[in-house]
């Protein structure tokens, strides 16, 4: 699996969230509405999710493994610091 686009709309507004990111999969896939967040140890990345019925937020879209996570985070928050020092 390669990510072969990433693209950042930064968040102007005040707050946790400093950007929203869609990655592109292998030219053939698309996930909207990953976020970008300042936590309290730095940046991460949010995947999509859903408030459901019992109140709780479930993912709507994830990666299965940690490796591939992380690789994703890492391409994401590289591209965000790229476009923060534009």
């Amino acid at each position: 699996m390669q990510i072969t686009d990433v693209r950042i709309r930064k968040v102007e507004t005040e707050g946790k969230m400093k950007a929203v990111a869609s990655i592109t999969i292998d030219n053939e896939f698309v996930v909207h509405d990953i976020k970008v967040i300042e936590g309290e140890r730095g940046l991460f990345i949010a995947m999509p999710s859903r408030k459901a019925a019992d109140g709780d937020f479930r993912d709507i879209a994830h990666p299965i493994s940690s490796e591939i996570r992380a690789y994703i985070q890492d391409l994401i928050l590289t591209k965000y610091k790229e476009a923060e020092d534009k």
